[in-house]
């Protein structure tokens, strides 16, 4: 089980949402590049950055702190981003920075072309993220609900050659309430892809709930709000999930 730290840039700085509301933010580091080195050292094997402000502008705006980032972290452990990607040219320039993966959420949902162009043009590296409220897509920063059931929609965009899915529950996010296991199971057993949980990640008792999944098609969850504010110990996690997959 991999745990994936989120570092999420507001205006150069990281900080943690409740439930996507950008007037809802706590900072917790101001250096991006030394957060990145933190989780790092902590263990973790990938990181997992959300440009904030790009995703409700549409394009990037986090840039010189998503390479400082890439720049810290070098060729140690692959690091996947989200928000604002809405174009080739973006996935394009942020590859060539050293991204692994980009992560495609509203455009994927919006544009499915796009989406199939960008599977097509940068194969083995595109991940499309769901957002979802009682089973509902959710785009724009979680601002509107969609029609499209998750399930219908990962299975569509799977054979437009996906890498994965990470799954979030955005009632839970931010909200350190537990993630929710039901719907990210029934979601990774209609699907041959690893999907990544995400949103309401607590405590260990998460951990050991989702390792218990694993052979579902589980492959990690994103560390967020808990392991910023010590509900968590990221290192201690990590190794809680190794002992429980030997």
């Amino acid at each position: 089980m991999l745990l994936i730290p989120a570092i999420d840039l507001k205006d150069g700085k990281c900080v943690r949402l409740k439930q996507g509301d950008m007037n809802d933010s706590t900072t917790f580091g101001e250096d991006p590049a030394a957060m990145a080195r933190r989780w790092l050292d902590a263990g973790a094997r990938r990181l997992h950055l959300v440009d904030l402000n790009g995703a409700f502008a549409g394009k990037p705006v986090n840039e010189a702190a998503i390479k400082a980032i890439i720049k810290e972290v070098g060729d140690e452990i692959p690091v996947q981003l989200g928000g604002g990607i809405r174009d080739l040219d973006t996935i394009e320039r942020y590859l060539d920075d050293g991204l692994s993966y980009v992560i495609i959420g509203t455009a994927a949902v919006k544009n499915p072309g796009f989406l199939k162009d960008a599977c097509s043009a940068f194969g083995g590296h595109i991940i499309v993220g769901l957002d979802a409220k009682d089973g509902k897509v959710a785009t724009d920063g979680w601002s509107k609900l969609s029609g499209h059931e998750v399930v219908d929609l990962a299975k569509k965009f799977e054979d437009y050659g996906v890498e994965g899915v990470i799954y979030t529950d955005i009632g839970r996010d931010g909200m350190l309430s537990g993630i929710n296991i039901d719907a990210t199971v029934k979601l990774a057993q209609a699907l041959s892809i690893p999907v990544i949980a995400s949103g309401g990640l607590s405590n260990l008792a998460d951990i050991e709930a989702l390792c218990a999944v694993e052979d579902e098609g589980v492959e990690g969850v994103i560390c967020g709000r808990a392991i910023y504010s010590g509900d968590l110990d990221f290192a201690a996690a990590q190794k809680r999930a190794d002992e429980l997959k030997s």
